[in-house]
């Protein structure tokens, strides 16, 4: 026996393709496998058999082996098998006729055991062996379909055809499933045995009612060339299941029938007896369907019936899902009235009005009422049913909720209609009635101008008239209402309406109505009166369009001097806004102005309204948070007017004695401060109140203009602040002698003196009356009488100063006494504080 070459074994994938710790060389790899290919043992030596009893003795061995194995485990089939086909391999059939036998024993229910054992007599020959092999197997188990195959392709390869028809038809006994049925018909038919076919397709289609199953038995009729038993087979099949269980795959099967028959009535037919008796969800391939072949064989109309049949039946099943969805129901009704069946489009209105939306709130019945609208015009214009049309609009109008909410346009739509129909006191009545249940300002528009179009104009005032009673704010009314008295040609009327109407005291687009008074009365050419209607008007505002459409009047007047008047308007104008918080206003009719003068002026007065132009400059202010803090900063644009910073100079000098008699009577109620001494000077402990004051308008953008106008205003206000500093020292010196002050060193006495110059003479008097009580009696007398006579001299300088400056100020009161001007002092009094503040030097701080 010649040894084989071994195989390797199949190495397993890796999957883990990541480098390893430890790297191994090729080298090292080499080896390795040199040293496996050594431990490979060959095969052992194949057995030569020589004679009959080295054979005997060879096949007693191998026996014995399949019998242990056997024996050891006796349930395993496949040592049954292997015992079994080594026999025969050794020529034994009766053998492994009796392996089998024994196998079959343990387990008669094993498939594969009996079709090795069938097979084997097969190979063998032995037919008679075979059948009853097989015979028994389709008796013990017939559910076995591999059984019945086999055992019928052997009876059909040894030409018994009889035979094999038994096997099937003690196969169809069991009433396998369809491929065995099928399998039989297919016997038949190799062996041309129509009629047998035929008959087992009866027997079939009984025991497998399924609608394929009819279809494939008329298919194998008409294939043979039976039309009509294919027709015959096709009917029978819709009787079979009625009208509960129709299917629609039958159906298209008989109605392409009919159309291969060139039949295309009866295809027709089929497909609308389908669609009139099968539920409309089962039959959207029969639509498909029945759609194809009209498009194919039929002309316009029929294709349009068939398109109209499938949207029919897409509407009905959104109507069925969602019916207050009121957009399908436009649709669907839209798509029937354009067939014309009259009685359904009725019914499919019916339907949808009987929809009512389930909570009564107008954006929910908006789409609602259209229905009843589109529903009385059918009747009116495709019906001319004019009894039906008014019955739809009564019953709409009995269906609204007057009280909770109401659609002017029905009560519009049905007058007009009644109007149509030449019953004008029927419209008349409608929208009386429905301006006492709910009136509206469509319903009141509406009316009037159904009067207006019948020239009844007394009925047009009465209306107007309830109108304004319903509604006096509203101003388009009021205009409407004047504008029909001056298209009457009754001015006075008109006027009066006017004056009524701007004497509400609410009004919803006042400027609206103004301006129609105002070129109401420009088309009359009463000038008077327009100068009138804007001197009133800005009474009430002093708006720049105002002033402006003032001022362009007045040059349109066809008198003498309009340009003069026009200039004088804005003039006063420029005057009034002085005081207007919002500068841009001002800027406007500054713009407007300077227009003015370069079309109609001179250079002259063209080049002043330029000198009032505004400068602009960038600032910054701190933004307030709703909960009242401070937050960032933020820059805004502001307009500096030449007229405003020519004033500047005398109103904050005026701002400043203002501050000073206020801080002269705070400092009276107070307690006066204990005053500290430092090394060179003494300096007062009042604190400056505006020191703290936050920095909520800076001016970032200060061109020299304002630097210039800063450092003229520099010694007034050094000036005032000095005699600030003095009355404060007084104010403490004097609540300094009323107390026992400590005694001071001589040091400090000397620099005391040294600098009696710059500090308080009183102060310093009492403290050396204090500290010195042995000096001569001489100097003390002479310096009190010296410091009296300063503090006399200070007193009157006091005095004067005190009464030129309040004065000045009852003066400025009587000449400003608007809360304007005010506002002006505190906020330029605020910004020189800030600038006193920055040129302060640091030992002044301390």
């Amino acid at each position: 026996m010649t040894s084989k070459p071994q195989k390797m074994p199949k190495v397993a994938k890796v999957k883990d393709k990541s480098p390893a710790e430890l790297q191994i060389t090729a080298e090292q790899l080499l080896r390795e496998a040199k040293e496996r290919e050594l431990e490979i043992v060959p095969p052992p030596p194949r057995q030569k058999i020589s004679d009959p009893e080295e054979l005997q003795e060879y096949r007693l061995k191998k026996r014995k082996a399949f019998e242990d194995n056997i024996r050891k485990n006796r349930g395993n089939i496949s040592n049954w098998i292997k015992y079994a086909k080594w026999e025969e391999e050794q020529q034994e059939i009766r053998r492994s006729r009796s392996v089998y036998e024994r196998a079959l024993d343990v387990d008669h229910r094993n498939i594969t055991l009996w079709l090795k054992y069938a097979e084997m007599e097969m190979r063998n020959r032995q037919v008679n062996h075979a059948r009853n092999v097989w015979d028994r197997a389709v008796t013990i188990l017939p559910r076995a379909n591999q059984f019945w195959y086999k055992f019928t392709y052997m009876e059909e390869m040894l030409k018994n055809i009889a035979g094999g028809r038994q096997i099937f038809e003690r196969w169809m006994e069991w009433e396998p499933d369809e491929q065995a049925w099928l399998t039989y018909i297919k016997f038949e038919l190799r062996y041309k045995e129509l009629d047998r076919a035929r008959t087992i397709y009866e027997r079939f289609v009984y025991v497998h009612p399924e609608p394929k199953n009819w279809i494939k038995y008329a298919h194998f009729e008409e294939n043979h060339g039976y039309i009509q038993s294919a027709r015959r087979v096709y009917e029978r099949a819709i009787q079979f299941y009625g009208d509960d269980h129709f299917d629609e795959n039958l159906f298209i099967a008989f109605a392409k029938f009919e159309e291969g028959q060139k039949e295309h009535d009866r295809a027709r037919a089929i497909y609308r007896y389908a669609l009139d008796h099968m539920p409309k969800e089962k039959c959207l391939t029969l639509y498909n369907e029945y759609t194809r072949h009209e498009k194919k064989y039929g002309d316009k109309s029929s294709i349009d019936d068939v398109i109209s049949s499938k949207r029919k039946f897409q509407y009905e099943e959104a109507v069925k899902v969602n019916p207050h969805d009121y957009d399908t129901w436009f649709d669907y009704v839209r798509m029937l009235e354009a067939d014309g069946n009259v009685d359904l489009i009725r019914e499919t209105y019916e339907r949808a009005i009987a929809c009512v939306p389930p909570i009564k709130e107008k954006r929910h019945w908006r789409r609602y009422i259209y229905l009843w609208i589109y529903y009385a015009v059918f009747e009116e214009l495709s019906t001319k049913d004019m009894e039906r049309a008014r019955q739809v609009y009564q019953m709409c109008i009995r269906l609204i909720p007057h009280k909770i909410f109401t659609f002017a346009e029905i009560w519009l739509l049905y007058a007009k209609f009644e109007i149509r129909q030449k019953d004008l006191a029927a419209a008349r009545k409608a929208l009386g009635q429905a301006l006492g249940m709910c009136p509206k300002h469509k319903l009141f528009r509406g009316y009037i101008d159904l009067e207006i179009k019948l020239r009844e104009f007394d009925r047009c005032r009465k209306l107007y008239e309830k109108w304004a009673e319903f509604d006096p704010e509203n101003c388009k009314m009021w205009i409407q209402f004047s504008t029909l008295e001056a298209m009457l040609n009754d001015d006075q009327r008109a006027r009066g309406i006017y004056e009524l109407a701007i004497a509400q005291p609410r009004l919803d687009m006042p400027e609206y109505l103004w301006k129609s008074y105002i070129d109401f009365e420009v088309e009359q050419e009463e000038w008077d009166n327009v100068r009138n209607l804007y001197e009133r008007l800005l009474e009430r505002t002093h708006h720049v369009k105002v002033w402006i459409s003032y001022a362009k009047c007045e040059h349109s007047m066809p008198v003498e001097d309009n340009v003069v008047h026009a200039r004088a308007v804005f003039q006063k104008a420029n005057r009034v806004l002085r005081s207007c918080q919002e500068k841009e206003q001002r800027l406007m009719l500054l713009e407007a102005w300077k227009e003015f003068e370069e079309e109609f002026g001179d250079d002259a007065s063209a080049g002043k309204v330029k000198q009032l132009m505004p400068r602009k400059v960038t600032r910054r202010r701190q933004v307030t948070t709703e909960d009242g803090s401070q937050a960032r900063w933020e820059e805004y644009i502001d307009y500096i007017f030449p007229d405003d910073e020519a004033a500047k100079p005398s109103l904050l000098l005026l701002a400043k004695a203002k501050e000073w008699v206020k801080k002269q009577q705070e400092q009276s109620q107070e307690v006066p401060e204990v005053r500290e001494e430092k090394d060179g000077y003494e300096e007062s402990a009042v604190v400056d109140p505006n020191l703290d004051r936050d920095d909520s308008d800076v001016d970032v953008g200060s061109s020299s203009s304002e630097s210039s106008s800063e450092s003229e205003e520099e010694p007034q206000e050094k000036g005032i602040k000095g005699k600030v500093r003095e009355r404060k020292r007084k104010t403490s010196s004097s609540s300094n002698s009323d107390k026992e002050s400590p005694p001071v060193t001589s040091r400090k006495r000397e620099r005391r003196k040294s600098s009696s110059s710059s500090s308080s003479s009183s102060s310093s008097s009492s403290s050396s009356e204090e500290d010195e009580k042995t000096p001569k009696k001489t100097e003390r007398n002479s310096s009190k009488n010296s410091s009296d006579d300063r503090n006399e001299a200070r007193k009157e300088d006091r005095r004067r100063s005190e009464k030129r400056y309040s004065g000045d100020i009852h003066d400025e009161r009587s000449r400003s006494r608007s809360d304007r001007k005010k506002r002006e002092y505190n906020e330029r009094d605020r910004q020189e504080e800030r600038r006193e503040r920055r040129r302060r030097t640091p030992s002044d701080r301390d």
